[in-house]
């Protein structure tokens, strides 16, 4: 009867752990999905930066083309008003609009000439000689001012060359009516160059 009471109880056996259930398997799937790393939203990657670098090249050469169709309007004002002398009494010379209308002409011409150069410099290159934001704001007020002062320039010629055609239409109201057309174009190319650089000073602002 001792023996029976003293001998040594049983060893306890390991409780077996239960296998994960169905709600466990949910989470575990959940969790791994939400470690899942999110493809790229649009506009990002390869295919969104070469988008924009086409989007920002097609403005470069835009911008460089209405330039360069400005300087070519402005220098042939230039020329045609400063070659319009044809006597006495048919002199640009005499008269202060055509005057003004010559300087205006030359002072297109310089910017128009310089801002192409500069453009043409830096897409050849690839150096920027003005900085992003700096060369914003320049071009928008330069084409600004400058849009302004032609048409400025060219309307202030129109009545007294259609005053002296009421006269006598001859090769000098002529001439001065060339320049008329050709400071009315470079206005308008100048116009739209005016608007890309608006759209770049705004989008150098939001940056």
């Amino acid at each position: 009867m001792s023996s029976f009471l003293s001998s040594p109880s049983p060893a306890k056996m390991p409780t077996p752990t239960a296998p994960p259930t169905s709600v466990d398997a949910e989470n575990q799937n959940v969790v791994d999905q939400t470690q899942t790393p999110l493809p790229p939203p649009p506009g990002y990657g390869v295919t969104g930066i070469l988008r924009r670098w086409r989007h920002e090249d097609m403005l470069k050469r835009g911008s460089l083309g209405f330039r360069a169709l400005g300087f070519l309007f402005s220098l042939l004002a230039f020329i045609i008003m400063a070659s319009n002398k044809h006597g006495r009494g048919r002199n640009f010379d005499e008269y202060e609009e055509y005057r003004y209308a010559l300087a205006i002409a030359i002072l297109s011409t310089l910017y128009t000439g310089l801002q192409s150069w500069r453009q043409i410099h830096e897409m050849s290159t690839g150096k920027e000689i003005i900085s992003g934001r700096n060369s914003a704001v320049i071009d928008f007020f330069g084409d600004q001012i400058t849009a302004y002062l032609l048409i400025s320039a060219a309307s202030s010629v129109v009545p007294q060359t259609n005053k002296m055609r009421e006269g006598a239409d001859n090769i000098f109201t002529d001439s001065s009516a060339a320049c008329i057309s050709m400071e009315f174009l470079a206005f308008f190319t100048l116009a739209l160059s005016a608007m890309i650089s608006a759209y770049k000073l705004a989008k150098q602002t939001n940056l």
